[in-house]
C-alpha cells in the first residue's frame, strides 16, 4: 500500500475507533439508572474478555510453541493494572468525586502525557511535525470545550481528590497504549489485548465484589437501551475499537496513533447534535475543523514512522 493510501486507511480506521469511543458517555448515562460506576466498568470488560477468549486460542494454535515464562506474565499485569485497572478506575471514581467537565478537560491531556511516555520508554522522536500538530489539536479542542472550561473548578479543594484520580486514570490510560505498543516486538495485538484484560479483570474482581456487589436482580430492569449500551460497551467499546487500535498502533509511533484521540470531543459533539439535539456553536465548528486539519496531518506526513 503506498504512503497516501496508507495514510488514508489508518486516518479512516482511527476515526473508527474514536467514533466507537466518543458514544461511551452516552452507553453509560443509559446504564447509570440500574448499575453503579464500577459494575458499569467492568461488567462490560468481562464479558469482552470471554468473548475474545476463542480468538486467543485461535491464535495460540496457530503458534503453539510460543510458550508464557512468568516474565511475559509480569509484563501483562504490568499492562492490564498498571495500564487498564488505573485508566478505568481513575476516570470512574474521579469523576464522582469531581465535575464531568474537569474530566473531560484532563482527558485532553492524554495525548501529551502520551507522547512523554513515549519518548522516554520506547525513544520515539518527538519531531516538530508531531509537537506541531498535537498542539494544533489540543488548540481545536480548547476551542470546542469552551463550555467545559467555564464549569470546571480545578482550583475548589473539594474536588482535588477527584482530579487527581482522573490524572490517574489519564496516565493509566497513557501507559497502556505506550507499553503495549512495547509489547508488539513479541506479541501479536490479540495476545496482548487479551491476555492484559485477562489479568485486569482478576485484578479488579475483588473490589467489584467488596465496593459494589452485583446485583442481578438490576439486569431485570433494563429496558432496551440499557441493553444495547451493555453490548455496545462489551462487542465495541472494549472489543472491537481496542482491536483496530492495536491494528494501527503496530503500524505507527504510538505518538502519531495517540493524537487521533482528540477526534472523540469531534465525534462527541457530532453525536449531541445528531442524537440529542444540541446547537452547534461557531467555535466548536472552528475547533472541529483544527482538529480533523491536525489529525489529518500527522497522518499524512508521518503515518510511515514508527
Amino acid at each position: 500500500m503506498n504512503p497516501p493510501r496508507a495514510a488514508l486507511w489508518y486516518f479512516f480506521l482511527l476515526a473508527l475507533v474514536n467514533l466507537m469511543w466518543s458514544a461511551q458517555g452516552t452507553a453509560v448515562k443509559f446504564l447509570d439508572r440500574h448499575l453503579g460506576p464500577i459494575a458499569i466498568t467492568f461488567l462490560p470488560f468481562y464479558v469482552t474478555t470471554l468473548l475474545l477468549i476463542p480468538l486467543l486460542l485461535r491464535e495460540r494454535r496457530r503458534n503453539p510453541a510460543a510458550q508464557l515464562s512468568a516474565a511475559d506474565w509480569r509484563q501483562f499485569a504490568a499492562a492490564g493494572v498498571g495500564g487498564q485497572v488505573l485508566a478505568q478506575l481513575g476516570m470512574t471514581w474521579g469523576i464522582s468525586k469531581s465535575l464531568a467537565s474537569n474530566g473531560a478537560i484532563l482527558n485532553l491531556l492524554i495525548p501529551v502525557i502520551t507522547a512523554v511516555l513515549a519518548s522516554v520508554m520506547l525513544r520515539e522522536r518527538l519531531t516538530r511535525l508531531r509537537g506541531v500538530c498535537l498542539g494544533l489539536g489540543l488548540a481545536g479542542v480548547f476551542l470546542m470545550s469552551v463550555e467545559d472550561l467555564r464549569q470546571s473548578s480545578f482550583l475548589r479543594l473539594g474536588y482535588l481528590p477527584g482530579n487527581s484520580l482522573i490524572l490517574v486514570g489519564c496516565c493509566g490510560s497513557s501507559f497502556y497504549n505506550v507499553y503495549c505498543k512495547g509489547l508488539m516486538q513479541k506479541f501479536s495485538e490479540i495476545e496482548i489485548l487479551i491476555f492484559s484484560y485477562v489479568t485486569a479483570s482478576l485484578a479488579s474482581l475483588p473490589l467489584l465484589v467488596w465496593a459494589e456487589p452485583i446485583r442481578w436482580s438490576a439486569f431485570s430492569g433494563f429496558d432496551w437501551k440499557a441493553w444495547a449500551a451493555f453490548v455496545f460497551l462489551a462487542l465495541f467499546m472494549y472489543g472491537a475499537s481496542m482491536l483496530l487500535f492495536f491494528h494501527v498502533l503496530r503500524r505507527l509511533a504510538v505518538t502519531v496513533a495517540s493524537a487521533s484521540l482528540y477526534l472523540v470531543p469531534v465525534f462527541g459533539v457530532l453525536l449531541a447534535v445528531t442524537l440529542l439535539g444540541e446547537r452547534l456553536n461557531p467555535l466548536a465548528v472552528g475547533g472541529a475543523v483544527v482538529v480533523l486539519v491536525s489529525t489529518a496531518a500527522i497522518m499524512r506526513y508521518d503515518a510511515g514512522a514508527s
